[in-house]
């Protein structure tokens, strides 16, 4: 592991307006800021989530066909950003999906990043394992695809969707009413979470989290 690895910047095929809408505090340029991660909104694609993720400290720009790229400047965001209008303080983890976890894994360590675990157990949306690695402020999950899954066995990783952290999560409900579903229990002990609709219409899953203990 390198130690200045960082999520610098994620490109997401969204509209502003529906991030707007969410209660996120969205530039006219597009762009988001979340703790030390510049989100960019590219306009709504079809059949495209993160378009890619720029990162600091990495030695390739091969990670088992997620589009991620070298960022050499400072980092995108200060971290010194205020919470958005819904309680959004940071980003918690971003999701991806592979046909194969072991190949992803490898992959992984060979740009030296920070892997902590993998977890050997299903998941609630049904993966069989997962892996976890730190990125700066950001986890990346990297979930094995479940069973009957359209990811063939030699198919690339593909980015799914973001996790973010909110001061209030039951504020943060109300504030977004029909779009956001009733928080829950999370999977990690201590934790609770709550999941934007597809009505909302932010380009890709989200989810919001209360934060780690």
């Amino acid at each position: 592991m390198t130690d200045a690895s960082a999520v610098d910047e994620i490109v997401v095929a969204a509209e502003g307006s529906a991030w707007r809408a969410a209660g996120f505090a969205v530039g006219d340029d597009g762009r988001v800021d979340v703790g030390s991660v510049a989100l960019q909104l590219d306009g709504a694609t079809a059949g495209r989530r993160i378009v890619r993720c720029a990162m600091r400290g990495i030695r390739s720009e091969e990670f088992d066909g997620l589009p991620i790229m070298r960022s050499e400047g400072p980092l995108a965001a200060n971290g010194t950003v205020p919470p958005h209008p819904n309680g959004v303080t940071r980003i918690d983890h971003v999701v991806a999906f592979t046909p194969d976890l072991d190949r992803t894994v490898a992959a992984g360590e060979a740009l030296r990043l920070d892997l902590r675990r993998i977890r050997d157990e299903p998941a609630p949306a049904g993966s069989p394992r997962q892996a976890f690695f730190r990125i700066g402020e950001v986890l990346l999950e990297v979930a094995q695809a479940p069973p009957g899954s359209p990811l063939k066995p030699d198919s690339p990783a593909r980015f799914y969707g973001l996790a973010f952290v909110v001061e209030d999560i039951d504020a943060t409900a109300a504030l977004l009413g029909d779009l956001c579903s009733e928080p829950r229990d999370a999977v990690q002990p201590g934790r609770r979470i709550a999941t934007v609709r597809k009505q909302a219409s932010l380009g890709l899953p989200v989810a919001f989290m209360t934060p780690r203990s």
